[in-house]
């Protein structure tokens, strides 16, 4: 699994004109998930974005969580993390995993996101083509491969 995490004061995401899902202070997160993805991938990379520090404290310093702060979730998948552009100029997504194989790890993955920070995590409509709105607070952007576990 690939993350890209980012430090929001807002985000939403909108199909068609109309926004399904929107929060204030948190995350966004953008989610690749690919066939060798595990159960482990999934609480491993679930328990690091909750325990992630960084959110400012008192003095500034980037030493709290998403459940520290109480902020939300808005969690997106998208198979493009895994894109190939070694060869040519047309991306390739062929480590990219299928709906029917990526579907129940992401629905698995916000299940067990929604547990770890004791709240609803808010999502996109997978597959869908979405608009994304966001206001990234630093600019604070985070990548995750849960195969390096880095």
């Amino acid at each position: 699994m690939r993350v890209v995490i980012q430090r929001v004061s807002r985000a939403s995401v909108s199909i068609e004109g109309a926004i399904i899902s929107e929060i204030g202070k948190g995350l966004m997160i953008l989610v690749g998930i690919e066939d060798a993805d595990t159960d482990e991938d999934i609480e491993w990379l679930s328990g690091k974005i909750s325990r992630l520090r960084i959110f400012s404290d008192d003095a500034g310093a980037m030493n709290r969580s998403v459940t520290e702060i109480n902020g939300d979730i808005l969690c997106v998948s998208q198979f493009t993390l895994h894109a190939k552009t070694k060869k040519g100029n047309r991306p390739s997504f062929i480590h990219a995993a299928k709906p029917n194989i990526a579907i129940p790890i992401y629905e698995k993955f916000i299940k067990q996101l929604s547990k770890d920070i004791e709240k609803p995590v808010k999502t996109g409509k997978f597959g869908a083509h979405m608009q994304i709105d966001l206001l990234n607070d630093g600019p604070v952007t985070i990548f995750i491969d849960t195969k390096n576990k880095e």
